[in-house]
């Protein structure tokens, strides 16, 4: 295991406790300031938290060597808890929406000073979280749905301590009903983003950045290959992508094709970050009266299978 992902795992493990330690804090200011915003902060983060524990299930899952029942290893497991997550602040947005509106109409009193310092101290720990996760996001999905819900959090109590100012100005206590709305709608669009990927993944979509045209104009442009086509590009995790494609050569000796697959997987890799290769040779048709070159003896003018090799 490399030394990021063990990084990664305990920042894991630690966010996990300081968000349920917030959200326990959130909550129970919110109940004691009739403050709906830090309520709604309070429910953002314990389900942060919840995220951030099947995230960390999922980090370690998706390690697993594969076997003999999970052939492909266990790399959608991080995609399916991410999944899982959107799903879950989607709902909590809509109830948000729901009790901002009757708190809208029925504002209750808050006590602004104490929700301001309550927020306070929350932006620094969702903060400091979302740090602590910013690299491990960059390679992960899972890790990075994670990150996208903490550094939602650090916005909407940033947001929480300018409303309980303005409150503490004005008196207006709608304020809090608004903030609530924002904080929402800040949780409906992280989450969409990643109910988007994952989707993609799990129904075997092009993987996120690449373009299937760009793959097979670069798998053309190899020497020795003629045409490519029933080409497929999916996703095995957030970053593991596959191919399989058939790929039409001149009828050569298998030395030959050999070079060209290497130079196939080669374009590949490093093109495109795609690293596990499904790759069936075809013959292209020989002319009429020509010699066909096969495994070192004569055959007749048609079409040829040279095989299947995965990486």
């Amino acid at each position: 295991m490399h030394v990021h992902e063990l990084k990664t795992g305990s920042v894991l493990k630690w966010s996990i406790f300081l968000m349920l330690a917030l959200a326990a804090g959130e909550a129970a200011a919110g109940y004691w300031t009739h403050s709906l915003a830090l309520l709604s902060d309070a429910g953002h983060n314990f389900t942060d938290s919840l995220a951030l524990m099947l995230a960390w299930l999922a980090f370690y899952l998706q390690a697993k060597p594969a076997d003999e029942v999970k052939t492909y290893g266990y790399h959608r497991a991080g995609v399916l808890a991410a999944f899982v997550n959107a799903l879950t602040l989607i709902g909590l947005a809509v109830y948000i929406f729901y009790e901002a509106w009757q708190r809208f109409r029925n504002p209750a009193p808050v006590h602004a000073e104490w929700m301001m310092l309550v927020a306070g101290a929350g932006f620094l720990v969702d903060a400091g979280v979302s740090v602590a996760l910013l690299r491990g996001s960059r390679h992960d999905v899972n890790v990075r749905g994670a990150f996208l819900h903490t550094a939602g959090d650090a916005a909407s109590t940033a947001g929480i301590v300018l409303g309980g100012g303005l409150i503490y100005l004005t008196g207006w206590q709608q304020i809090d009903s608004i903030l609530s709305v924002l904080i929402g709608g800040l949780i409906l669009w992280s989450s969409v983003d990643i109910l988007r990927e994952t989707l993609n993944i799990l129904l075997e979509g092009l993987p996120r950045g690449l373009r299937l045209d760009a793959v097979v104009t670069a798998m053309r442009q190899v020497e020795g290959v003629e045409q490519v086509h029933d080409v497929h590009i999916w996703s095995l995790g957030s970053h593991n992508h596959a191919l399989s494609c058939h790929v039409t050569i001149a009828d050569i000796p298998p030395s030959a094709s050999q070079r060209i697959l290497d130079r196939l997987n080669e374009t590949l890799e490093r093109n495109f970050q795609i690293s596990h290769t499904t790759v069936q040779f075809e013959h292209a048709a020989c002319e009429v009266n020509q010699r066909c070159y096969d495994g070192g003896r004569e055959t007749t003018p048609e079409s040829h299978s040279q095989g299947v090799r995965a990486q």
